[in-house]
């Protein structure tokens, strides 16, 4: 069998929401900031948020660049209307070239995707702060997995919601919830440049990734034997696990060397 296992949509549901509560509930915080990009993961992180902690709880940025799609920044502000929730639309270019125009380095692709993932963040981590409430992730166990996302950027935030579940796994739930179909139905993209698609820069489907992540961080099955069950390439495996084990850095907190103490 080639499908990974479906998950119980109304008991994730309940323990994700249960899990928003505590951990709001520790951190003494008076609600919840989802960043809206417009895409599933975010609109499902800003369901769950709401049936957490209510719609009055919850505020929602939207962040548009000039390369964020226009049907993606549309899609955030609906969501937020469609929710109820306050919520705050700002695009970002200004900040984003005065940063360019200060450093005056040469220009990277990747590395101004990366500022625009952090711009980002910084801007929710303010509203956050003067609103005493926690930031709310939006990754995925898929994306988390592999380092797909920005360090410092869509990766920071003070919990992760569906930081367990698989791409797939969100699709499911994203039905369950009643999230609209055409962003359901949208293919997954960060735009943070021209013309980008997840899958486009993964190199294969979320559908394959998850395939190849479950039996390899869960069952603990070799790049191989993966390959054999799934019928690809073996190279194509490797590829991914290699992404697994080179990014784990991203996940942990910053590691320093022990100190070494006197002896007397």
């Amino acid at each position: 069998m080639n499908e990974i296992p479906k998950i119980n949509v109304e008991k994730t549901k309940n323990d994700i929401v249960e899990f928003v509560q505590n951990k709001v509930s520790e951190a003494n915080a008076a609600g919840l900031v989802v960043g809206l990009s417009g895409g599933i993961d975010s609109t499902v992180a800003a369901f769950l948020a709401c049936e957490a902690v209510g719609k009055e709880n919850v505020f929602g940025v939207v962040l548009p660049s000039t390369t964020t799609p226009t049907e993606d920044k549309l899609h955030g502000t609906a969501i937020a209307q469609l929710l109820g929730i306050n919520y705050k639309e700002m695009a970002i270019d200004s900040i984003l070239n005065e940063f360019l125009s200060v450093t005056q380095l040469e220009e990277d692709i990747k590395a101004i995707g990366n500022l625009k993932a952090r711009i980002r963040m910084s801007i929710i981590y303010f509203y956050a702060n003067s609103k005493n409430y926690l930031v709310s992730g939006t990754g995925n166990k898929s994306e988390i997995s592999i380092g797909y996302f920005t360090k410092h950027g869509d990766g920071a935030c003070d919990i992760e919601p569906i930081g367990d579940l698989y791409k797939t796994d969100v699709f499911e739930l994203a039905k369950y919830l009643g999230v609209p179909q055409e962003i359901i139905d949208k293919p997954p993209r960060a735009g943070l440049w021209n013309n980008q698609t997840d899958e486009d820069e993964i190199g294969m489907t979320y559908e394959l990734l998850d395939k190849i992540l479950y039996r390899f961080i869960e069952k603990e099955i070799d790049a191989k034997s993966i390959a054999d069950e799934l019928d690809i390439e073996v190279d194509e495996v490797n590829d991914i696990i290699d992404r697994v084990e080179r990014n784990n850095h991203k996940t942990k907190v910053p590691e320093c060397p022990k100190k070494t103490l006197m002896v007397i």
